[in-house]
């Protein structure tokens, strides 16, 4: 049983993605190879600045185009709804086949829709869940950059290619540095994602009920509002675990902004340019952009970027990187989403209270 017509998605959104920026074809060729070349340069200052040790061989950025980029999402998203999928199919004689039919196809043209929104503005990520390889063995994640948007993002902003496209990747190779170097963090947020799938409510009331919410906050998004879609569709139970993997992702990605804006100025020597233009365009884009924006719950990620990195910052300027590098310990030193807010409590609790420096200056 297909909860989602996967083919039908990347048809869809393949067919309403925007093309890419004009560019020659020598253009396109030289940006391909840079970024490929500055994925592997980044590669090396992250490790060196963040201190995370990883035995995975290095390997250059995957680049694709908007189109890939879909198609690559579609299958990630295949890997996640398994266990959702597999649950539903145990259910099959008690849904209609045509209800199955036509709600497969319905969701097919909206995650379609949704991926070609998002498919002309990531510049890059770092893909956690793949499908196994032709040997069967299970894909370990896998970095890709988006080389349209990146090549957009910088003429728009009319920043230094060679900059921007190397103050991008140093965020994006983080995030790599992170899921390789921490063994057990891409199985904690698996397994989080798939808890969070297995207590969806199936029943057709609850069911109903999701859907008013959900046009609810499409009103309330629509007046500018706070509405958005993933609030109002979760469970009580769903919550909890969202806020599990929101204090997760905002430790990863405010790890991701600390890292691309500490290593920056040595290697990156436009940094602070790019920083507040990018930022400027973070927030702009027009009416309609900024609510579906908000509906999709983008604008929670952005603030996910500057929340976790104040964390990341305070923590670093309290107890040192060494200090920091606890919060990879374990599922129990990952600071919860109090403690991001309030970064001297994860301290407290993990790290300990630092020492207080002597009447000269100097650690005691």
């Amino acid at each position: 049983m297909q909860v989602i017509d996967w083919d039908l998605a990347v048809a869809t959104g393949t067919r309403l993605v925007r093309p890419g920026p004009q560019v020659s074809r020598e253009e396109a060729r030289r940006a391909v190879a840079e970024l490929r070349r500055l994925s592997r340069v980044a590669e090396g200052h992250v490790r060196e600045f963040t201190r995370i040790d990883t035995d995975t061989a290095p390997e250059p950025a995957t680049i694709v185009d908007r189109p890939g980029w879909i198609k690559a999402n579609v299958e990630g998203f295949r890997v996640v709804l398994e266990p959702l999928t597999q649950r539903m199919a145990a259910r099959k004689d008690q849904t209609p086949a045509i209800v199955s039919a036509v709600g497969s196809r319905v969701t097919g043209v909206e995650v379609g829709a949704v991926l070609a929104f998002l498919a002309s503005r990531v510049l890059g990520q770092y893909e956690l869940f793949l499908p196994p390889d032709p040997s069967g063995r299970a894909a370990t994640g896998r970095l890709t950059l988006v080389a349209p948007n990146i090549v957009h993002a910088e003429q728009e902003l009319e920043v230094d290619p060679r900059d921007f496209r190397l103050w991008v990747c140093l965020h994006e190779e983080t995030h790599r540095v992170q899921f390789t170097g921490v063994p057990w963090l891409r199985e904690y947020v698996r397994a989080q994602m798939t808890e969070f799938l297995l207590v969806s409510d199936m029943d057709l009331s609850t069911l109903l009920d999701r859907l008013r919410s959900a046009a609810d906050a499409v009103a309330d998004a629509v007046r500018g509002g706070e509405g958005n879609l993933i609030d109002a569709i979760q469970t009580p139970e769903q919550k909890e675990i969202l806020d599990r993997l929101t204090a997760v992702m905002t430790l990863v990605e405010g790890h991701g902004d600390y890292v691309m804006d500490a290593v920056g100025p040595s290697v990156v020597p436009s940094v602070a340019d790019i920083r507040a233009k990018f930022h400027r365009r973070r927030e702009g884009g027009s009416r309609v952009d900024r609510t579906v924006r908000k509906l999709l719950g983008v604008d929670l990620k952005m603030k996910q970027y500057a929340e976790g990195s104040t964390f990341v910052r305070t923590v670093v300027d309290q107890v040192g990187m060494d200090g920091f590098n606890k919060v990879w310990t374990s599922p129990e030193t990952l600071p919860t989403q109090e403690e991001i807010s309030r970064p001297e409590r994860w301290i407290a609790r993990v790290v300990g209270a630092p020492a207080l420096p002597e009447a000269d200056g100097t650690a005691g």
